[in-house]
């Protein structure tokens, strides 16, 4: 996994490939801007090789094949083509001041499928806010397993709290003895109530967050806004986000 001062060469080396790759359609016959771009490429290749996995699954990612009709309704709220402004604003679920990468987003293709969820970037025992208030309604806090394959699922660590229009918020793969709350606690936005890890079923180190609200005789995912330092969003794949509020 990266960590520490890797963080901006996976920035670097994302964004460059994106524009390598949109240059080079654009000028596809022109055979020597073709080529100085692919030796501006080379550059970033052994950041690619240390990191394949991982860069591998970030650029995969967006593409989202789900057949929900509120997987179309997310998209165009995202890039604002849904001006919707009277659901609930989420806090970020970490520090004020602190930045991650949202690696999957809402309907993803890699395990969010069919899901409207949101899949955090973050070390092992990073700290975990609560994004809204509510009651803690369940914990699971003892299991130390985790890794990519569906056996792993049934040992994932999780937070799930209650809010007061009957809708809920959880938050997956926390590290063994990672939660800081417990069933019954009423916690308020922002409070500390965990902290990350890598159980269940996951490949990497991240925080998955989702929402659900009741309805239509069950439980549905939603998606949900949140407050950034650049205003209220809907969070988007491959993009970092600063938590202010």
């Amino acid at each position: 996994m990266t960590h520490g001062t890797e963080e901006p060469q996976i920035n670097h080396v994302i964004t460059s490939c994106q524009d390598i790759s949109e240059q080079v359609t654009r000028n596809s016959t022109n055979f020597h801007f073709v080529f100085l771009r692919l030796q501006a490429l080379m550059k970033v290749v052994p950041v690619l090789i240390k990191n394949f996995h991982f860069i591998s699954f970030i650029l995969l990612i967006g593409c989202s094949v789900s057949k929900d009709p509120l997987r179309r309704e997310i998209k165009l709220l995202q890039k604002g083509k849904i001006k919707e402004d009277t659901s609930y604003v989420y806090w970020l679920p970490y520090k004020e001041g602190t930045t991650h990468r949202v690696v999957q987003g809402y309907y993803s293709s890699y395990s969010h499928k069919n899901r409207a969820a949101l899949d955090f970037k973050m070390r092992p025992g990073t700290p975990v806010h609560a994004a809204r208030d509510g009651i803690v309604i369940r914990v699971v806090e003892e299991n130390n397993k985790g890794g990519w394959n569906k056996k792993f699922r049934q040992f994932a660590n999780l937070i799930v709290i209650q809010h007061g229009d009957n809708s809920r918020t959880g938050y997956w793969h926390l590290q063994k003895n990672g939660a800081l709350v417990n069933v019954g606690d009423t916690v308020k936005k922002g409070q500390l109530i965990g902290l990350s890890g890598k159980t269940g079923y996951t490949a990497f180190p991240h925080l998955h967050f989702i929402a659900w609200k009741s309805g239509g005789g069950g439980w549905r995912p939603i998606g949900t806004r949140f407050l950034t330092n650049k205003g209220t969003k809907y969070l988007r794949p491959l993009r970092r986000y600063k938590s202010e509020h």
